[in-house]
């Protein structure tokens, strides 16, 4: 892995480059409170047949805060941010593997600025409607991350909060809690992210529905659902899968939301969709 950073407008944004530049590019772009970091097993195993791009969003990670959370978290904003990473490795078409909020921001690009670019859609559980009870919860936590005294104590609450990633590694939840970790100024513990990102459920909403961009989606799409998810439920997977881009659909046993796609199980059904 290759971190690099790209200026786009007034931001500065991290990105985890994966694979030779010049390769086939793969874009993989994380959920709502997430990092790039996340798609690590994923994009090591890609690596070898193109060239992944795993950026972290605007506030999130290791790229800027936005100065004016009430514009800069949102899909107008990281949509900006996407095209200028894009113009950064010259990129031209590309794959999209976008889990959650990764996962709309890739159909809303799909369907407009990029849509005669991107080849290959994957959407990790996510719909163009979110149920009211899912958008509460983790506009819940999101918006009031917590603070700890040791690291132990913040891979707890992560392995708790984010159970529903499925039954992962211990080294996979020492990773992610690693690489989403950042101490305040008291010199305590605390996630890596503006709490201000809470504002796309807020002051943004509209971004959520998305059936219209769903609709005018053309390029060729895969839907991945974890079983348990309260994100996705498979009313709307059903309904997604007889819209628009009419998505092959493949759901993951023992995952709510969302499926990690850090397993050989989940890394192969990407490779193959991807390839084809």
């Amino acid at each position: 892995m290759r971190s690099t950073y790209v200026r786009a407008g007034d931001h500065e944004l991290h990105v985890s480059e994966w694979g030779e530049r010049g390769r086939s590019a793969l874009v993989m772009w994380h959920g709502l409170a997430r990092t790039g970091r996340d798609f690590d097993e994923a994009a090591e195993a890609l690596s070898a047949d193109y060239h992944v791009i795993c950026p972290d969003t605007r506030g999130r990670g290791l790229s800027s805060w936005a100065d004016d959370a009430a514009i800069g978290y949102s899909y107008s904003a990281y949509g900006d941010d996407a095209l200028a990473i894009l113009d950064h490795f010259g990129i031209d078409r590309l794959r999209w593997v976008g889990t959650s909020m990764g996962g709309l921001l890739g159909v809303t690009l799909a369907a407009g600025v990029l849509k005669s670019r991107i080849s290959h859609l994957v959407v990790n559980d996510i719909g163009p409607s979110i149920p009211e009870n899912a958008v509460s919860r983790i506009a819940a936590y999101v918006g009031a991350p917590p603070i700890f005294d040791t690291m132990g104590e913040l891979e707890a609450w992560f392995r708790t909060n984010y159970k529903p990633f499925g039954n992962n590694s211990a080294a996979f939840w020492r990773r992610l809690s690693e690489t989403s970790a950042r101490r305040t100024d008291s010199g305590k513990v605390t996630v890596h992210y503006d709490p201000r990102i809470v504002t796309q459920f807020t002051l943004h909403r509209a971004d959520l529905d998305c059936w219209p961009d769903w609709d005018a989606v053309t390029a060729k799409t895969m839907l991945l659902r974890g079983a348990e998810s309260d994100v996705l439920p498979r009313a709307v997977a059903e309904d997604m899968a007889r819209r628009g881009p009419r998505p092959l659909i493949v759901e993951f046993n023992g995952f709510g939301h969302a499926p990690t796609l850090a397993s050989d199980i989940e890394i192969d059904v990407l490779r193959r969709f991807l390839a084809t």
